[in-house]
């Protein structure tokens, strides 16, 4: 298993759900940046499972324990590493799944390739608790891109059949994104709040769950930032944002919509604001021929239902090759919609970090 990426910002993810600890390894901050440890706790309190009746039941303070790389408060050069101690766990819950994997889960692929090697409890290295130490990384890098002027936020844009207001394309005011942030659950309409909570619950009474989107917002990045092809913010963008358990879909700006337009309708047109290049739309989402364009980058993530459910399910037992039925215990997210917003915003703000370190300081 590799589980790393960045190109000037490399970091690297380890442990598994049920092991001692998880962690991360960042190598290649700058020296000389502070870090609000007391500001990353917050962050990662949003993501911490158990403090939500829409969330699973396991309860994590997820405090990270700074191992090396801060000296003082600051990053000294040296890579940066950290770690989360797993604390709640109940692994005889998953003692079966070598043998009879969940339908949608990881089970039966991991099992084809690590040969019963491999760590199912709690899904092992393929969980979603890994993204614990994804938002130490990332929530360090959004620090680091705050002293630059540049935002990052996101908010649940659907949960089911109902829907969020979005964001505006054209920009967000940096207070909107750190109220969104603020809020216990992450929406931009507080009336939404409770038919999106009801319609999760009555999905948990049902031993079923349901899944979303994600919308992300980047804003104050200038013009210039990201390469063309593989290297593109949208490649390097979607490539990280994959990487978060349970997502099938990634569209920025218009995305999808844009297939039913004609040229006319969707291409953004260039205007002079104050003396600056903008566009007077932005259907492409702040990135043209992967490079940022100055306008605020806007995509969505679309996120399957959580495939652990209390319902009973067809599976096949691998040593005897027969169709079972399989029950499922343990504690699992109705919806991981909620926790995965500051995963979005974490993965987005390492991204971006990365790539305007790797920028072309010659700007229009």
């Amino acid at each position: 298993m590799a589980s790393y990426f960045g190109k000037h910002i490399h970091i690297s993810i380890f442990g598994q759900s049920h092991s001692q600890v998880i962690g991360v390894t960042v190598d290649g901050l700058p020296a000389g940046e502070s870090v609000d440890l007391e500001g990353l706790q917050r962050f990662l309190h949003r993501r911490a499972p158990g403090w939500d009746t829409t969330a699973t039941a396991r309860k994590e303070g997820d405090i990270p324990r700074i191992l090396c790389g801060l000296l003082e408060g600051e990053t000294c050069g040296a890579p940066l590493t950290a770690i989360i101690e797993n604390t709640n766990i109940r692994s005889q819950d998953y003692n079966d799944l070598c043998d009879k994997p969940r339908p949608a889960h990881a089970d039966f692929t991991a099992q084809i390739k690590y040969g019963g090697h491999q760590d199912v409890r709690g899904g092992g290295h393929f969980s979603g608790r890994l993204t614990a130490p994804l938002c130490i990384a990332g929530g360090i890098c959004a620090q680091l891109l705050s002293r630059r002027g540049i935002a990052i936020g996101a908010h649940i844009r659907f949960i089911a059949q109902i829907e969020d207001k979005p964001f505006d394309p054209l920009g967000e005011q940096t207070e909107v994104l750190r109220r969104v942030q603020a809020a216990s659950f992450p929406v931009l309409d507080p009336n939404v709040e409770e038919p999106m909570r009801a319609v999760i619950l009555q999905a948990q009474r049902e031993g079923d769950s349901v899944g979303g989107v994600v919308e992300c917002m980047v804003t104050g990045l200038p013009a210039g930032v990201g390469s063309p092809m593989f290297q593109g913010l949208e490649s390097q963008l979607a490539a990280a944002l994959f990487a978060i358990p349970a997502v099938k879909g990634v569209e920025f700006g218009t995305g999808f919509q844009s297939a039913n337009l004609r040229g006319s309708e969707n291409n953004d047109p260039f205007i002079l604001e104050d003396g600056a290049i903008r566009t007077e739309t932005n259907h492409a989402g702040g990135i043209l021929g992967g490079i940022s364009n100055g306008m605020p980058i806007l995509f969505r993530v679309a996120f399957k239902p959580t495939p652990s459910i209390a319902q009973s399910q067809r599976t096949v037992r691998l040593s005897t090759h027969t169709e079972e039925e399989l029950h499922i215990t343990g504690r699992h997210d109705p919806c991981i919609v909620p926790r995965a917003v500051p995963v979005v915003e974490a993965v987005a703000a390492a991204v971006v970090l990365d790539a305007l370190l790797n920028q072309n300081t010659d700007h229009i």
